[in-house]
């Protein structure tokens, strides 16, 4: 369950994602994170900034000092090093299983890395151990899916398709 508890979090919108990402990215580079330098790594304005940092204050994710320095609180951290965990395992299966070029991976990622399910990050971790496993069948399977997806496979079989349950209308 470790891995379970890397990704659990409340959901957040992709704007305070990205707020919280800034800030904790902040902290680790300079050691303090100020409005004007989140608006500078977001792109946006400081308004924009002290809006969305109003809220996330209300809700106890972002304090500030007297002399106006971020910090993330308990929650606000968790929330972040979910979201981040959540992004690495992505884009390394975007990366290196799905061959999606670094920079496309980066922004589609983006994009997903808080929407996401704790159930689905976990299984993306999972379906990453087990191809890096050195298991006959994942080396089996990385084999076959490479030749396919680079068009030298036979493509997929056709499968029966599952009847579809017939929708009552009302």
């Amino acid at each position: 369950m470790a891995t379970r508890s890397r990704f659990d979090h409340e959901p957040v919108s992709h704007s305070v994602a990205h707020h919280l990402v800034a800030i904790a990215e902040l902290l680790e580079e300079y050691g303090y994170a100020r409005v004007s330098d989140v608006a500078r790594r977001l792109g946006i304005t400081r308004g924009s900034v002290s809006i969305t940092l109003k809220g996330l204050k209300q809700k106890g994710l972002v304090t500030d000092d007297d002399r106006r320095f971020l910090g993330l609180s308990e929650d606000g951290r968790t929330i972040t090093d979910s979201i981040r965990a959540k992004k690495a395992v992505m884009k390394d299966l975007f990366v290196r299983f799905l061959r999606v070029d670094e920079e496309q991976a980066d922004l589609d990622t983006c994009k997903l890395e808080h929407l996401i399910s704790p159930d689905t990050a976990t299984r993306a971790q999972s379906l990453l151990d087990f191809l890096d496993s050195g298991a006959e069948e994942a080396d089996s399977f990385l084999d076959a899916f490479q030749e396919f997806a680079t068009g030298n496979g036979k493509g997929p079989t056709k499968r029966k398709k599952k009847p579809r349950s017939a929708k009552k209308r009302s």
